[in-house]
Formats: structure tokens, sequence, C-alpha cells
């Protein structure tokens, strides 16, 4: 494909009854495709409303192309949110609820970058669009991917953001909450400011470097570009100047309930009372929770630059015209919404998650209210790029509604939780859970949007229950082998699990 050819590729050629009919996607006419990750980022963005956030490129990006105001996740943490996306399947097929590894698991299965090698395209993958630790990079179908150090590819190809090579804060640990510890990796909870100058030093940037970079290099043929920014994960390390956006005195907190989890079914009610909640008391007692807020801004508005830098480079590319950008987040994060912080439930904070396309054939400065989801990325590429069908996805192509938002029309989706027989059920108008004991909740999302009145005991309520139950999975399938029960053989750049 020329550098300076044009997408053509125009949805709506035909219209047969009463629906949008694509034509086939000519190998010429296929569109260059950034797929851009962001980590724990929920729905304080300024395109879905919330205004406390400093999101400028989100916010240019949105004003280019549709923006999802109720996407949800495939998944309630990394692992099988990740797994669900790039094998365009559920947790209720693979089996991947925690921590097991998806292609371990089904080998047969064709990822998704894997189905863009097959249909031409050159594929170029960095930071972290698999589950962060060691093992879980799913080598096939890459082109070239980027790790920060060549040590890492010796190591399992972990995707993390900390180490000897990236700053903190100094003093360390820079938060209150985290007075005494020692260990950096993944500490709950961190924030803190380093100074501006070291910026080109911290692990996202090095990979939106690198991921500029590919654009900057001339393709002969049509590229798939994912990079994966660890950012606003804990810990929210970010420069000096993006702390500065915000004053802690004018940081607005969320809505909180204090007996929020009292009707709750028990299966779920005692162990966030039991765990989670422990960290938003301790929070309240230290008086930080404001400054924990703002951590987590000053992170989302790092992230932020890092997607300017790569929609600048593209800009100012041969590509901008013939380039699809999509971006997402695994799953968003309570900030002491029903007591908890962090992610893995079934709730609004973790489920709704930004999700904006723009580029060719998506409609401009467009918002669409109706209930899609993450799982619904790998058929849309099938449509639009021309990969190969394949008739096991378990999602809905969004082709046709990018092109003409006004077609949109809600429907169900699923949510799987961490076991087989626990999970949601969402639309814009109901959020249906159900856990593997049986018990379940309810919530009127119109009346209700903070999700505080459980309405699954009123039996008035039934027959809403049993139409949203009706469309999940018949059947479920068991957890494979977690990570716990496998140990990691390394033999230079490759590795394999086995079981211990």
């Amino acid at each position: 494909m020329s550098p300076s050819r044009s997408y053509s590729f125009v949805f709506g050629v035909l219209l047969m009854a009463g629906g949008l009919i694509a034509p086939a996607v000519e190998a010429q006419d296929r569109p260059n495709v950034i797929f851009f990750a962001f980590d724990d980022l929920c729905d304080w963005i300024s395109p879905m409303g919330y205004d406390q956030a400093i999101t400028p490129n989100l916010d240019r990006l949105a004003r280019q192309g549709v923006t999802f105001t109720n996407a949800h996740t495939a998944g309630t943490y990394c692992s099988p949110s990740r797994a669900a996306i790039f094998t365009g399947r559920h947790a209720t097929t693979t089996g991947v609820y925690r921590t097991q590894v998806y292609f371990r698991e089904h080998p047969e299965l064709t990822p998704l970058q894997q189905s863009f090698t097959n249909a031409g395209y050159h594929t170029f993958g960095g930071g972290k669009l698999f589950h962060h630790r060691e093992g879980f990079m799913d080598r096939r179908g890459w082109t070239e991917f980027f790790v920060r150090n060549d040590s890492q590819k010796n190591e399992g190809w972990p995707l993390d953001s900390w180490g000897e090579d990236t700053p903190i804060p100094d003093p360390f640990p820079a938060s209150k909450y985290n007075e005494g510890k020692t260990k950096v990796s993944g500490l709950f909870l961190e924030y803190g400011a380093i100074p501006n100058d070291w910026e080109e030093d911290m692990a996202d940037t090095k990979r939106i470097n690198w991921a500029c970079s590919v654009l900057e290099r001339s393709h002969d043929a049509p590229f798939f570009l994912g990079v994966g920014v660890y950012a606003p994960h804990f810990p929210n390390y970010a420069p000096q100047k993006y702390f500065d956006l915000y004053r802690r005195e004018d940081i607005e907190l969320p809505v909180y309930k204090e007996d929020d989890l009292d009707d709750l079914p028990d299966i779920i009610r005692k162990p966030k009372t039991a765990r989670k909640n422990r960290h938003h008391k301790r929070l309240s007692e230290l008086g930080i929770i404001d400054e924990a807020i703002l951590g987590y801004l000053a992170s989302v508005s790092y992230a932020d630059a890092m997607l300017g830098r790569v929609l600048d480079a593209l800009e100012q590319s041969p590509y901008r015209d013939n380039t699809i950008v999509v971006i997402w987040s695994d799953h968003g994060f309570h900030h002491g919404e029903k007591g908890d912080w962090g992610k893995h439930t079934l709730w609004e904070r973790t489920s709704n998650v930004p999700f904006i396309w723009a580029g060719s054939g998506v409609a401009s400065d467009q918002k669409i209210e109706t209930t899609v989801s993450l799982i619904d990325m790998y058929p849309t590429f099938v449509e639009l790029c021309g990969l190969a069908e394949d008739p096991g996805l378990e999602g809905t192509s969004l082709a046709p509604i990018l092109n003409r938002p006004e077609t949109a029309q809600d429907r169900n989706v699923f949510l799987p939780f961490l076991k087989p027989d626990s999970y949601a059920v969402i639309n814009q108008d109901w959020r249906y859970i159900r856990y593997d004991d049986g018990s379940e909740e309810l919530y009127d999302l119109h009346l209700d949007p903070h999700e505080w009145d459980n309405l699954a005991l009123n039996p008035d309520y039934d027959a809403i229950k049993m139409r949203l139950e009706k469309s999940a999975p018949r059947d479920h399938a068991p957890p494979g082998m977690d990570r716990p029960s496998l140990k990691l053989v390394t033999q230079g750049e490759n590795f394999h699990w086995a079981e211990k």
C-alpha cells in the first residue's frame, strides 16, 4: 500500500433489508490501525462527562471520532480482560477467569495480532497490551514487539513499568499510605511526582517514543500498531507538571454512601467489607482521599499526554488519512465507591471504560450512548480491515454504527466475573448481577446511577431479572490452570508454561 494513498473504503454502499451492508475491503484500501490501551483508566475523562480530569488529547480524539459513553470491559481485571480482547471470546469460553494464560489453554485460537498478520498487515506492539507479568505476552504474529530493555526478552517478556531503569520519587515512598514500605513494583495506593526532566526515562514514555518512531517509518503494507501505557495503574508516578495541573483543595470526591454494602448478598458483601473497605477507611483516617485522587488524575493527564505524542506523530505522517485510531482501557477503577479502591467487581466503576474510535470511515464528533463491549473490537476489525472471518467470535461488529451512529440500538452485554456462573448483564436501563451461589443484584440505572439500591429481592422485578438472565451464556467453561499452578520455563527469548 502506498503511504500516501488516501483511504477510500466507505460504509453504506449497499442498503439491504433495512440494514447497512459493508462491501468487502479491497487489499489496497485496508486502513492502518493504531490500537492504544490504557490501564486502570475509568470513565474519569472529559469526553465521558467528567469535568475534573484534564485530558486535552482524549478531547481532541473525541472531536475527530465516535465516543462510546456506555462501553464496558470484557473482564473485571487485567488478565481476563485482555485475554477476551485478543481472542474475541469471553472467559465462559476460554476458561480465563483469573490468571490463566489464554494461549496455553487454547493454542488453537487465532489472536488478534495474528489475524492481522494473516491478512497481510505488518504488526507492531509495545507496552502493556497483555497482562504485565512475565509469561503473558503472546509472541505469535508480531512483526516487531518493543520492550524497554533487552534483558526482559530473556525473562518471559514482562510488560511492567518499574525497575532499576525507571525513575521513582525521592524520597520513596511518596504517599503517606505507604510509609515504611520498601518495594516499588505494583505498590498499591502509591503516588508522587518526579522531576519534569525525568519524563523521557519513564517506561511509558519510552514505549510511546518507540510507537512514534514506527509512524515515522516508510511502510509498504498496511500496519497494525498496538501500544499500551501502564498509566494510570498504581503506582501513580508522573512528572511534576502533571500534578501541577490540579490543586488539592479543588479536588471533588465521589459521592459515598455509608451503608452502601448493607443490601448486597453475603457472597460479595463479606469479602468487600473485610478487605477492600479497609483501604478506604485508612485513607479517610489519614485524611488523604483527595490526595490519592489527585495522584490518579495526574497520572491520567500524563497518559493523555502520551496519547498526544502518538496523535501528533500520526498527523505529521503520510498515514493520517488512512488510519483508524481506537483507544480503550482494560477496565475501570473504584475510588472509594462502594467502599472499594480497585477493580475486580461487577459494578459500574469497574465495567464502564473509555472507548473512542476515530479516523477512516468513522463519523466525527459523535457520542453513542447504547451499550457496547470491548469484546466487540475483534469482529469490528474483521469487517473494517478485511481480516479472516472467525465464527467463534462472541462480540458484535461496531462497523455500521461507527459510520452511522444514528443507527445504533441498545443491547445486553455480558461481563464474566472471577469464576463460572458469576457474571453481570448490562444495558442502558439495567445492571443484573448473578453470583455462583444464586444470589443476585439488580439496579435501575436511570433512577439509581450510583447503584445504591439493590432491587433483586423485590418480586416486582422478577420478570426483568429473568429476561436479563436469559441473555447470558448457558454454558460456562471450567477455569483453566492458573498461574499459581504453573511454572514459567525460559529458553533465551522463548518461554513456555509447565505444570508445577
